[in-house]
């Protein structure tokens, strides 16, 4: 059994700091388990560009206010508290936050810990370790 709260995590190599957004990653690669799992801020008014090419990702808000954007035509949804979205299209989109959003990430394949996104919105496709 894994047990591990969000204090575990602040402070350590797995609070990661992009630009827009800090993931704190809560279950990582080497827990076995098959995806990841992040608890992630947007940082209010920032405008993000994502293209999980290697990865499937379902993101749950519980706090905050802002909208995704799938590229190159829309459409846009507002996200707020009790909203999810699933890429299981590898969607490259804009994530925008009107207000700081709180959202818990899952990946899969899972993350190994320190990725960040490159210039396109991507993390690196996952090692065959």
């Amino acid at each position: 059994m894994i047990v591990k709260t969000l204090d575990d995590v602040l402070g350590t190599e797995h609070e990661v700091k992009g630009g827009n957004w800090t993931s704190r990653r809560l279950l990582l690669k080497d827990a076995g388990m098959g995806f990841s799992m992040h608890d992630t801020l947007i940082h209010t008014g920032t405008e993000t560009l994502i293209w999980y090419q290697n990865h499937l990702e379902a993101v749950y808000c519980i706090a905050g206010k802002g909208e995704i954007e799938v590229l190159p035509n829309g459409p846009t949804y507002a996200i707020e508290p009790g909203t999810l979205y699933a890429l299981d299209g590898h969607e490259k989109h804009l994530l925008r936050a009107e207000q700081e959003m709180r959202m818990i990430c899952v990946f899969n394949p899972p993350l190994s810990g320190l990725e960040v996104h490159d210039e396109n919105g991507v993390y690196p496709a996952p090692s065959a370790e």
